[in-house]
């Protein structure tokens, strides 16, 4: 959406220079702050990002408001499992140190989570992609992975924003995958220090983005126990893990 004013190869790119969650601030932020401080002084189109259910958004965002998207990434789709494991090791490095994983694990398979439960969360961006498709994208975290390029031009299309016949013969969809990759992004030294707009090390939100390092924590019993809730809380949405 900024690539007009900061093409991806920009030396004074807003990503190289911020942590991701300062370009993208969340709306649960701008709305504590009041509609007539953070967010109004926001230019158009704004950027927002959340973790608020899709049954709790605000009526003037969940109505199909004219000209208003919503992006959902699904870090869940194929296997819920690794998902469990990365928000236990923030919960750590954030706000409960001494939360031990089986802990943690019981509470999520008991709906337990943050932002209400897993299934609930996924289950109603879903279920509104489906209803409105031009209006909600779900994009798979496993297959942003798989494909970044395919899914950078198809989350453009639905921005309204697409890449350019010009744009693609110079490389900016390529180049733009290159400065959000996760490995570019944990080595900038701005996502390695210790200052941040959080009241925690901007290294925190960077640790492997990669799928399988479930099966470093969890017994076999646990994963077979957490893909059983899961599959019943989907069963007949048309969405899996599988």
């Amino acid at each position: 959406m900024a690539r007009d004013a900061y093409p991806p190869g920009h030396p004074d790119h807003p990503l190289l220079r911020l942590n991701p969650h300062d370009c993208v601030p969340f709306m649960e932020d701008l709305f504590a702050a009041g509609w007539g401080s953070k967010l109004e002084a926001m230019p158009s189109p704004r950027l927002m990002a959340t973790h608020i259910q899709y049954s709790v958004l605000p009526a003037c965002i969940s109505n199909n408001h004219p000209g208003l998207k919503i992006v959902y990434i699904c870090s869940f789709y194929r296997d819920p499992k690794d998902m469990l494991v990365s928000m236990w090791h923030f919960i750590l490095k954030t706000s409960q140190p001494d939360l031990s994983f089986a802990d943690f694990f019981e509470g999520a398979c008991d709906g337990v989570c943050v932002s209400g439960p897993v299934w609930d969360h996924v289950l109603g961006y879903w279920n509104a992609s489906k209803a409105s498709p031009e209006t909600v994208l779900f994009l798979r975290y496993e297959e942003m992975l798989r494909d970044p390029v395919a899914n950078a031009r198809k989350l453009a299309r639905f921005l309204g924003h697409p890449f350019s016949a010009a744009e693609e013969d110079s490389g900016a969809v390529t180049n733009v995958v290159k400065l959000c990759s996760f490995e570019k992004l944990k080595n900038l030294d701005v996502n390695r220090a210790a200052v941040s707009s959080f009241p925690f090390r901007n290294d925190v939100f960077f640790r492997r983005g990669e799928a399988g390092d479930w099966a470093n924590y969890m017994t076999p019993e646990m994963a077979r126990r957490l893909d059983a809730i899961v599959q019943e809380k989907l069963r007949g949405s048309g969405l899996s893990f599988a």
